[in-house]
């Protein structure tokens, strides 16, 4: 983390779409709190066969996209109305 930079911890309801079969796709979420030029993390509270996040970017103030990514041969739903946990970088 670079010198100054402040490290900050939001969470977020989330409900995402269907993630179709052998697709990477970015889902886009309101998170009150995120600026552009900050970095940030996302960690999905619950594990599922299958689904994975492969990152995250501030793509607005107060919204995060997220990079789903499903290799399996069928459609996945991720799970409905988690608390995601984002962890923010802010630059000085």
């Amino acid at each position: 983390m670079p010198i100054g930079s402040q490290l900050d911890f939001l969470t977020a309801i989330l409900t995402p779409a269907s993630v179709g079969a052998a697709t990477c796709a970015e889902q886009l979420f309101t998170v009150s709190g995120v600026n552009t030029g900050d970095r940030v993390f996302v960690t999905k509270p619950t594990a599922q066969a299958g689904l994975g996040i492969a990152g995250a970017r501030v793509s607005a103030v107060n919204q995060v996209g997220i990079n789903y990514v499903n290799p399996t041969a069928a459609p996945i739903v991720p799970t409905a109305a988690e608390t995601y946990l984002i962890t923010v970088i802010r630059n000085p």
